[in-house]
């Protein structure tokens, strides 16, 4: 099937498999990749490509490597490199709906690696739909940890056997099942909410120890999944051991697969099948709730050149309250409206929020980015040494939001926010947060940076994202003051307090 270059309306579903790294600084490999091109509107499978690819280095894959994905030496030996098949993965990705099962921290940063390795741009997408992030948000955490291999087990669709091509299809039948559940609920919430196969606050995990919970595990014994995919059009034979009368069969037409929306009460307002392109849509719109913390609105000056220096004094709100004013008694936690009727933990000094400012911090690790936002942009951090006092009032805080946290039913793993090394438990760091934010196809950095020496202090704006420009300011030794906020997460199965820097000054040596 031949595509034409302006024919991207499609949605390419897409995985890599790649070497485990096993020492610092050694960086992925692609083993293999694997791509569908989807339509939007139907949910059917239009195109797919797969293939093995041998790495620059054979000796990358380790037996470790193997036991996760079961690509050996001998089966990459005779396999095409990456830069072999550039061109093709290039045709599949580029200018169409990227989707993928937490792609966005894992396979949209390897496909860089390797395009940047071969001295070529990557691909770039027009929208991008991370299915773990879309249903964590969306689904729940009624299917325990949110991994493929447990939503798979989840609705009956089999054993996920990661390998590249069989992934991305069962990608698409798990966000087919998720999407027909949803529209369930959203037709009658007040009856199916009291049904247990589709309560939103139903877990197949242990808020305790993290494991899956007895009742579920006798239920899998006695009902052993049966299904397995088919390579043509990836269409799934329902699992035998689902009841006839099970109400995600009852959508789908014999034979086939397919969503059946015939057999759904008409209604005009609901005349639209159902389009997932309308999902990338919302995530540009509509940030997911980690990354709405995150994209703070700035003034008009920052759209200035990069170079612009203006002036002003970093510290000059009472907001902002140094740690010698802080009370630990008068700190406490609670909960309050966020997402979509969720709710999100605030920290509060003397009920109002609570923003702390320290002066003459040390830089200990520069500027990272390797973590991305919901849009693939690197999300900046770096790391300070952590003053006792500090140290003190962030560790209550972090007691206090972790045990709300808990008793508010979260069964997310808590992050402190105070780094203790093993073996440099007495030099405690803390990681500082640069949010971004997007004005139309730029990015740029919210935090609000000022460099001081002996004689003024000057405000450095940047109107483009560059982060070699970051590097220097924040280079390990450099001291600094910093203005932050205390922002609480909990975000496909993470949770913590999260460092907002809002006002940088960066002394000048």
């Amino acid at each position: 099937m031949v595509m034409t270059v302006n024919d991207r309306s499609e949605i390419a579903f897409f995985d890599v498999e790649t070497t485990v790294p096993t020492r610092t600084g050694q960086g992925f490999a692609i083993l293999e990749f694997g791509a569908i091109l989807v339509c939007p509107r139907k949910l059917v499978e239009l195109r797919s490509y797969s293939t093995l690819v041998r790495p620059a280095d054979l000796s990358h894959i380790t037996s470790l490597s193997v036991r996760c994905n079961g690509i050996t030496k001998d089966a990459v030996v005779s396999a095409p490199t990456f830069a072999d098949i550039a061109d093709m993965v290039y045709d599949l990705l580029q200018g169409r709906i990227w989707a993928g099962h937490n792609i966005l921290r894992f396979d949209c940063a390897r496909i860089r690696e390797a395009f940047a390795e071969i001295n070529r741009p990557a691909p770039e997408p027009k929208g991008t739909i991370d299915s773990l992030a879309l249903l964590t948000q969306k689904f729940g955490r009624r299917a325990g940890d949110m991994k493929m291999a447990t939503l798979a087990t989840y609705f009956g669709l089999g054993q996920q056997t990661h390998r590249s091509l069989d992934d991305v299809r069962m990608n698409l039948e798990v966000l087919k099942y998720c999407a027909t559940v949803l529209f369930l609920e959203s037709s009658l919430p007040d009856i199916f909410t009291e049904n247990s196969w589709v309560s939103p606050n139903a877990t197949t995990r242990s808020r305790s120890n993290g494991k899956i919970s007895k009742e579920q595990t006798a239920q899998n014994e006695s009902t052993p999944s049966s299904s397995v995919i088919v390579e043509n059009h990836s269409k799934l034979s329902p699992p035998h051991h689902m009841e006839g009368n099970h109400p995600i069969l009852l959508l789908m037409s014999p034979n086939t697969g397919e969503i059946n929306l015939s057999l759904i009460e008409s209604n005009p307002a609901r005349a639209e099948p159902l389009n997932l392109s309308a999902l990338a849509v919302e995530s540009e719109k509509e940030p997911l709730p980690e990354d709405s913390m995150d994209e703070e609105k700035t003034d008009s000056t920052s759209q200035e050149s990069s170079t612009a220096v203006g002036y002003g004094h970093p510290n000059g709100s009472n907001d902002f309250l140094d740690p010698d004013d802080i009370s630990i008694p008068s700190i406490s936690v609670t909960l309050v409206p966020f997402y979509r009727g969720t709710q999100k933990i605030q920290i509060l000094h003397q009920n109002s929020p609570l923003q702390l400012q320290c002066v003459s911090l040390k830089v200990r690790f520069g500027i990272s980015t390797k973590f991305v936002d919901h849009a693939g942009r690197p999300r900046l951090n770096f790391v300070v040494d952590a003053p006792p006092i500090l140290c003190k009032i962030l560790e209550t805080t972090d007691s206090l939001a972790k045990k709300l946290s808990t008793d508010s039913g979260s069964s997310s793993e808590w992050r402190p926010v105070v780094i203790r090394k093993r073996g440099f438990f007495n030099s405690p760091t803390l990681r500082l947060h640069l949010p971004t934010v997007a004005d139309g196809e730029t990015t740029r950095c919210a935090t609000e940076i000022y460099q001081k020496d002996s004689s003024a202090t000057q405000r450095i704006v940047f109107s483009r994202f560059d982060v070699n420009e970051l590097d220097s300011l924040f280079a390990p030794g450099n001291i600094m003051d910093a203005c932050f906020s205390l922002d609480v997460y909990d975000y496909q199965q993470n949770a913590g307090i999260r460092l907002v820097a809002k006002k940088l000054t960066v002394h000048s040596s």
